[in-house]
């Protein structure tokens, strides 16, 4: 005859399973700023959308004019970083709920914060350099 024993885990409450493994409050944060970034994108966009209506059909260099007007910049500038944040928050939660691999999950997340820090510099000097060349 066996003597039937519980495994010390089956004894545990759902609480005492999940303590330890991480707090619950961390994507707070993230949650806000996803939120913050996109109500700050939604006027932004609606501007970069009927401007770019607006210069349709105009020249390279009326382009580069409107480009250069300081609220145009300032604006574009703006329109670039919170895109490029928003993106980068938005893809790191998607890397965190499903890349299981601790190494890939970092490496990935390298790649992504990496990839958008380096384009939205880039946008942003393109801009500025606009602005100030002309």
């Amino acid at each position: 005859m066996a003597i039937e024993t519980t495994s010390p885990r089956a004894m545990r409450t759902p609480l005492g399973r999940v303590r330890g493994l991480g707090s619950a409050k961390s994507g707070t944060h993230h949650w806000w700023m996803q939120r913050v970034t996109s109500i700050a994108l939604l006027p932004l966009t609606i501007w970069f959308v009927l401007s770019m209506i607006g210069l349709a059909g105009t020249t390279y260099l009326e382009t580069l004019l409107w480009i250069a007007t300081p609220l145009n910049a300032v604006l574009l500038l703006a329109l670039i970083a919170l895109t490029f944040h928003h993106m980068a928050g938005g893809l790191q939660v998607v890397i965190e709920d499903y890349v299981r691999n601790e190494f890939q999950r970092i490496a990935a997340l390298l790649v992504v914060k990496g990839g958008c820090a380096i384009l939205a510099l880039a946008c942003g000097f393109s801009v500025l350099r606009i602005a100030f060349a002309l």
